[in-house]
């Protein structure tokens, strides 16, 4: 196979995911929207976390309510949980690394707000450990997984299963469905 045809081929089966999320998932898209719209519209606050590339899409995500997405408009409250080293290494050296999202949960998320985990195969025990401690503090929990969900699917009050494999796609389709739910959000909150 060529170099142009390995292009195409790669290419194809992501237009292909594509097309099968939004088919098949549209609805579970719609409602996290909902649920990302409510919990800023009662004051609360969007915590994002994930590990690796999905660490970037968390900062990329907050970012986009922060500062903006598609317009000019207020900033939201939205936080990564994945940017302060001194906060992360010092909780993985003292604790471990299994804890270095939920120790910021126990210390920063409350009732009214909504974790959001990203995550391509939910196995990730910082993750697992995170979605505990939020519900440990009666707040909402949601994610974006792939490979079937992992142990983090039963623990949230919501997710979007990427149905694949591969974690390249599944990134890209995590980052994609945020921009989509990014811009529904700010249609439901007049923004």
């Amino acid at each position: 196979m060529t170099g142009a045809e390995r292009v195409r081929d790669e290419l194809a089966r992501l237009a292909t995911l594509v097309q099968q999320v939004a088919a098949d998932h549209d609805a579970a898209i719609a409602r996290l929207a909902e649920r990302y719209a409510r919990t800023l519209a009662e004051g609360g606050t969007l915590f994002f976390a994930g590990n690796g590339g999905s660490a970037a899409d968390a900062q990329h995500i907050a970012a986009e309510y922060v500062v903006r997405f598609s317009r000019n408009r207020r900033a939201l409250p939205a936080i990564a949980l994945t940017t302060d080293t001194s906060l992360l290494t010092a909780c993985g050296n003292d604790l471990g690394f299994d804890e270095v999202f939920a120790r910021q949960v126990e210390a920063l998320v409350g009732p009214g707000d909504l974790l959001i985990l990203h995550s391509t195969s939910g196995e990730s025990p910082n993750v697992v450990r995170a979605a505990q401690a939020a519900k440990a503090k009666g707040a909402a929990v949601v994610a974006l997984l792939g490979k079937g969900g992992g142990p983090a699917r039963e623990l949230v009050d919501d997710a979007l299963v990427i149905p694949s494999e591969h974690t390249a796609h599944i990134q890209e389709l995590h980052l994609a469905v945020e921009h989509v739910i990014c811009e529904l959000v700010e249609r439901e909150l007049g923004l």
